[in-house]
């Protein structure tokens, strides 16, 4: 058997696997700022700035509800708003579960007041107020099933540390649907009581 010829195979494979991942994520997009507080694992603690959104209902917690949403918010940063201007893209893609809503991050040089009113009615631009989150990471194409047990591990933590949640929890969600999913970057986010 041919060793150099196997790892020389594997080798190229990695190296297309690697381009191929850079190519189907997220890099390269604008992120909510934030700061590590405190890192262990998958889990963070964060502070976030106030970030200005754009957001929609969205009719139920399917996935169409988050398709059809996500429709309207990108026909948004695409050009459909008063001033007919494009606004980048920006990651995450933040879904509330209460009340059901799907929220893109204007870029930080844009405002909730300095932003283009949207066209369709059904869009507000919003502010999220500053504060700190307790945050967990994790993989995998978006179910309720992977929701429910993110939060419910994220939830065990915060109450391990004596942390103390005080709203309900934002999914946020970092790359495009051709992502491979063991590749995607998925979060969960709880805001905590001040002061902690």
């Amino acid at each position: 058997m041919n060793y150099s010829i196997i790892v020389s195979a594997l080798l190229c494979a990695g190296v297309l696997l690697a381009f191929w991942s850079c190519k189907t994520s997220s890099s390269g997009y604008e992120s909510a700022p934030y700061s590590v507080v405190l890192s262990s694992g998958d889990y963070e603690l964060r502070d976030y700035p106030e970030l200005a959104i754009v957001q929609t209902a969205m009719p139920d917690s399917s996935r169409d509800g988050s398709n059809a949403g996500f429709g309207k918010l990108f026909r948004y940063i695409s050009g459909s708003n008063k001033n007919q201007e494009s606004i980048a893209m920006t990651t995450p893609v933040f879904i509330s579960q209460v009340p059901q809503t799907i929220a893109f991050v204007l870029p930080a040089k844009s405002s909730a007041e300095q932003a283009p009113a949207p066209l369709d009615s059904s869009l507000s631009l919003k502010k999220i107020p500053a504060g700190r989150f307790a945050v967990l990471r994790f993989s995998g194409a978006r179910s309720s099933a992977k929701e429910s047990q993110a939060l419910a591990l994220l939830k065990t933590w915060i109450s391990e540390k004596g942390l103390v949640a005080v709203e309900s929890p934002v999914f946020g969600y970092f790359d495009p649907p051709w992502t491979p999913s063991f590749l995607r970057r998925n979060e969960v986010m709880l805001r905590l009581m001040p002061e902690q």
